[in-house]
């Protein structure tokens, strides 16, 4: 039985609304241009960059390789809810079925933690070419660019796969108002009916685990590169 099949099951094909935030604004027609306008611009910088490095050569290194799949991550992340939110104040309707909330969180969840994991990646990646220069065509080849990029996802999809088949069994009740611009999954579970304070600390205990492994990184390859750049300007000096 797939994830879809699961969660309609469970939650008897209830519908969901989402609320948003148009309705508390004096001018919701003139903030939706405003965010449709710039939902465009980000998608087209983001396509324009990624097509940019396809298509240089001289751009086909690990760095520009991690940068555009950043670019595709950031084009998928704003189009899962973006659209959306535009179409429910263009048709008047901010309904959403169990099934696409479902899917809507799924891959929310798996583009924000799989950003935070490349993010990680990319550090490590300078980190190797400055401190290891002579090394870096054989430490960042190809093959481990591609590694690192299936393991940010499948890290990722983790959050993803655990999170949303658990939020969308709960039983929900009243009135079904998300209050927010798309499922989230803190906001879907406040609608539940059953206790969730346990699933709730738990899943705030991985989300700072998740966090809290590419800021580790991250922090580390900028502390290594930190004391590189100090040796090298003790060197200058009593040169």
């Amino acid at each position: 039985m797939n994830i879809i099949t699961w969660m309609s099951n469970y939650t008897g094909q209830s519908d969901f609304t989402l609320v948003g935030f148009f309705s508390q604004s004096k001018h919701p027609a003139l903030l939706a241009v405003i965010i449709f306008v710039i939902f465009l611009m980000a998608l087209s910088g983001n396509a324009l960059l990624i097509l940019l490095i396809i298509s240089d050569t001289r751009l086909h290194t690990p760095m520009y390789f991690f940068i555009s799949q950043l670019s595709l991550m950031d084009m998928m992340y704003i189009s899962v809810t973006v659209p959306k939110m535009l179409m429910d104040q263009v048709l008047g309707s901010h309904k959403i079925s169990a099934a696409g909330c479902g899917i809507q969180m799924f891959l929310y969840v798996t583009l924000a933690g799989s950003e935070f994991f490349l993010l990680a990646a990319m550090s490590y990646d300078r980190y190797v070419a400055i401190c290891h220069p002579l090394r870096y065509p054989v430490l960042m080849n190809r093959r481990v660019c591609l590694l690192l990029m299936s393991l940010c996802w499948f890290l990722g999809s983790l959050d993803g796969f655990m999170f949303t088949p658990v939020t969308m069994t709960f039983p929900f009740c009243g009135s079904h108002e998300i209050h927010h611009f798309f499922c989230e999954v803190p906001a879907v579970t406040k609608l539940s009916c059953s206790d969730t304070w346990l699933y709730e600390t738990f899943m705030y205990l991985c989300c700072v685990l998740m966090l809290l492994i590419p800021v580790t990184v991250i922090s580390s390859s900028y502390s290594d590169l930190l004391n590189l750049l100090h040796q090298l300007v003790q060197f200058l000096a009593l040169g």
